[in-house]
């Protein structure tokens, strides 16, 4: 069975720092690039970072850039987000999805683009 599977959620105040991550059961992570999105209660879901299939690529959106850092470890099949100087409106679940090697750069995640795998999604809450 193919699933991603997210982990690291939490509650935590705000100013914070908290590590989610996203391994891959059935897949090889790898092979593809990797993007992490987030979606808040009543809100749209909105992407967040991705990186490529080496990890020398990496993409954020202007609401995390500077705070949050994407990495992979291939030979742990995983990838994550280690989130600093975290703020309420960062409060969501964060999902993981795979995506074509080439497909992280600065137009990610696109518009209207379907993403075949998800993982379950870990629930960050920041809150003091």
């Amino acid at each position: 069975q193919v699933q991603l599977v997210e982990s690291g959620g939490g509650l935590v105040q705000p100013g914070e720092s908290l590590r989610v991550s996203c391994t891959g059961s059935g897949l090889t992570l790898e092979r593809f690039a990797i993007g992490w999105f987030r979606q808040a209660p009543g809100k749209e879901r909105e992407g967040v970072a991705c990186i490529g299939t080496s990890g020398e690529n990496t993409n954020y959106a202007d609401y995390v850039k500077g705070r949050f850092t994407i990495s992979r470890d291939n030979a742990k099949n995983m990838v994550s987000l280690q989130m600093n100087s975290l703020r309420p409106e960062d409060t969501a679940v964060y999902r993981c999805v795979i995506d074509d090697p080439l497909a992280c750069d600065s137009t990610w995640p696109g518009v209207d683009r379907h993403f075949k795998v998800w993982g379950q999604g870990t629930l960050v809450t920041v809150s003091s």
